[in-house]
């Protein structure tokens, strides 16, 4: 079976950035994601489309492919009154390099890093960390098989309630993006 859009797909990979190994599987232990349902870069998944267990790909994603240029806009310098915790100034977790998660005003929730501090404020990125990277992936195909209701259910379902995982308020096909509904 070859990968395409709706099949559950196991690979082991190994993502190297600026020549260090980035992120990688861990032996035994494939990346498990059902093609097509937004979990993975677009790009990544076109890379291994067509291919069948045993087959291995190397490929190359420029930033625009990956997870985008760096945004300027994203880098903000903020008041350390924004990182009281219990009445005190968190300091213990101000330093360059700390992954702070946060809160917009609105609810929206970002992962920052502490690029800088400074005695009154702490300069954040709210970047994803692999922006403005490229990215070189080496990826073999462990498994290619049909999608099963509770593959949907672990990976956030469809949405339609006939693949294990929505509301049910609708036909399957009428708003569901699964396109392997039973």
């Amino acid at each position: 079976m070859k990968v395409e859009q709706n099949k559950m797909v196991s690979v082991d990979y190994k993502l190297t950035v600026d020549g260090q190994i980035a992120d990688q599987s861990m032996p035994g232990q494939p990346l498990q994601f059902v093609c097509g349902m937004g979990m993975l870069l677009p790009k990544f998944e076109e890379a291994i489309m067509g291919k069948e267990p045993g087959e291995s790909v190397s490929f190359t994603l420029e930033a625009k492919d990956g997870y985008g240029e760096v945004v300027a806009e994203a880098i903000v310098e903020l008041p350390k009154t924004v990182f009281m915790m219990d009445g005190k100034i968190a300091e213990d977790i101000l330093f360059v390099g700390s992954q702070i998660p946060m809160s917009t005003a609105d609810g929206h929730h970002m992962m920052g890093v502490v690029k800088e501090v400074k005695d009154e404020t702490v300069v954040m990125d709210f970047n994803h960390p692999m922006a403005g990277k490229t990215l070189n992936f080496d990826v073999t195909v462990v498994e290619v098989r049909d999608v099963t209701p509770e593959d949907l259910a672990s990976q956030g379902g469809c949405g339609c309630g006939d693949c294990g995982g929505g509301c049910g308020d609708h036909e399957c096909g009428d708003g569901c993006d699964c396109g392997g509904c039973h």
